[in-house]
């Protein structure tokens, strides 16, 4: 299966710029709604993945939680517990399904490294429940068939 098929592009997921501040990022994160975002370069290269814990213990070890100094704080200051890597567009089923057990999603980059878009989790569980499933009915179909010549 093709990494394509449950990608969700660039356009329709929320992003930060690598440019931006640490105020701005979690201006973007509640806007969204989102507990964890990509972040991208000018260029579209994938920088990395900001969580909301990522922001709050950096507040909170540094900034003694002052969110007006979060202003002139850029993003990249953020120290990320947690390397959400992502993956090729050539990477294979066992490739996302390893990576998604571990994050809610997947950053899908081409041969570039430009960021073109997430795997969601839900869109992976989803394909396996439906494999699984359908390799469930067909056995179920078998079965009688089966009994029926032995």
């Amino acid at each position: 299966m093709n990494v394509l098929f449950f990608l969700t592009p660039k356009s329709e997921v929320a992003h930060l710029q690598k440019e931006w501040t640490l105020r701005q990022a979690i201006e973007k994160l509640e806007r969204s709604g989102y507990t964890a975002i990509p972040m991208i370069d000018r260029e579209g290269h994938y920088v990395g993945t900001v969580t909301e814990g990522d922001i709050l213990w950096t507040l909170k070890k540094r900034y003694n939680m002052n969110l007006k100094e979060a202003e002139n704080i850029p993003v990249t200051s953020v120290e990320r517990r947690i390397p959400f890597k992502p993956v090729s567009i050539d990477a294979t089923m066992e490739d996302l399904v390893q990576m998604a057990m571990n994050q809610n999603f997947v950053p899908v980059v081409d041969d570039r490294g430009i960021f073109i878009g997430i795997v969601r989790r839900q869109a992976i569980i989803r394909y396996c429940y439906e494999k699984a499933r359908t390799e469930q009915q067909a056995h179920e179909q078998r079965i009688p068939e089966y009994a029926a010549v032995h």
